[in-house]
């Protein structure tokens, strides 16, 4: 997906399948800082399945908002795959929402290890009927175009999870 257009397409088609199913959506960014929620919300009468979005940029935030344990981010850091889940599942527990997604990563310029270069992102996504599951990516490119492959990676993980569930 090459342009805010694209993604606002494939939000409308996620927004089809989660209307269908009766489904509400929570997101919880960190890197994206609220890129995927406005690209949902930018389809005309998404309040019919986005239930809301939670930016949590901090670590603070990550804990207080959605319930992360302070030894996980400890433990694992801030942009991790365990990180990520614990957002979706707390988000879900919090807002009742059925589904969710959650990003955590490093859009840089700076922020990178040898372990977790700049580009590093994981997403993860939970939809009823099928295991909550997530994914490392490994973005090239400057913050813009590591921020933008992060959305278009979100929704198109969400859409596929959403499209298989019978």
């Amino acid at each position: 997906m090459n342009n805010f257009q694209e993604l606002t397409k494939r939000a409308g088609q996620i927004g089809e399948l989660l209307a269908g199913r009766g489904w509400h959506l929570v997101t919880v960014e960190s890197c994206t800082g609220g890129f995927v929620a406005q690209s949902l919300t930018a389809v005309a009468g998404s309040s019919a399945w986005f239930e809301c979005g939670f930016v949590t940029y901090s670590n603070h935030s990550k804990q207080a908002l959605v319930g992360v344990p302070v030894r996980l981010i400890e433990r694992h850091g801030a942009v991790s795959l365990e990180v990520a889940e614990a957002m979706v599942q707390g988000a879900l527990a919090r807002t009742g929402a059925e589904a969710g997604l959650a990003i955590t990563g490093i859009a840089g310029p700076d922020g990178g290890s040898a372990e977790k270069p700049v580009g590093t992102v994981f997403i993860v996504w939970q939809v009823p009927g099928r295991a909550l599951g997530g994914q490392r990516f490994n973005f090239a490119g400057d913050r813009a175009a590591v921020r933008h492959q992060c959305v278009a990676a979100a929704l198109e993980g969400l859409h596929e999870r959403a499209a298989a569930v019978a």
